[in-house]
């Protein structure tokens, strides 16, 4: 299993460096040429958001992006270290708080329903401590050439 990890300063600009390391990636892992297009957008709409995050939660602490290559499957793990409410939270400054929370969520579950719709295999975990986006997408083997 080869993992590739790369941590950017929450800014915007670094997320377009992110989604081209990510398609160079899954490139060379194998992932379909026609599935490149859904990988770079998917990683920007993860990068985005966790940089969204940590700006909003005055967060210093780097985003995280790791791209992990198996046998026949290649995954992007994008984290963040913003808390993330537990359903059902109501205390002051969490999401739908009186805020103006209700927007960062509308906003948070918009890149997420993008994120879905780009990728088949998607998996989101959020908590006080963080949240993670695990995406995955099938790989093909390299055609060996027959003499």
């Amino acid at each position: 299993m080869a993992t590739v990890e790369l941590r950017f300063s929450a800014l915007p600009e670094h997320v377009r460096t992110a989604r081209l390391v990510a398609a160079a990636v899954a490139r060379r892992a194998g992932v379909d040429e026609a599935v490149l297009d859904e990988v770079r957008l998917a990683v920007g709409e993860a990068c985005t958001r966790a940089v969204g995050l940590h700006q909003s939660a005055g967060i210093s602490a780097p985003v995280r992006v790791s791209l992990i290559e198996e046998e026949k499957l290649f995954s992007i793990e994008v984290g963040d270290e913003a808390p993330h409410t537990v359903p059902g939270d109501t205390s002051p400054g969490a999401h739908g708080g009186a805020d103006g929370g209700d927007v960062e969520t509308e906003e948070d579950e918009m890149g997420l329903a993008v994120i879905s719709g780009l990728v088949d295999d998607v998996e989101v975990t959020a908590g006080e401590n963080g949240g993670l986006i695990r995406m995955s997408w099938p790989t093909t083997p390299p055609a060996t050439l027959v003499p």
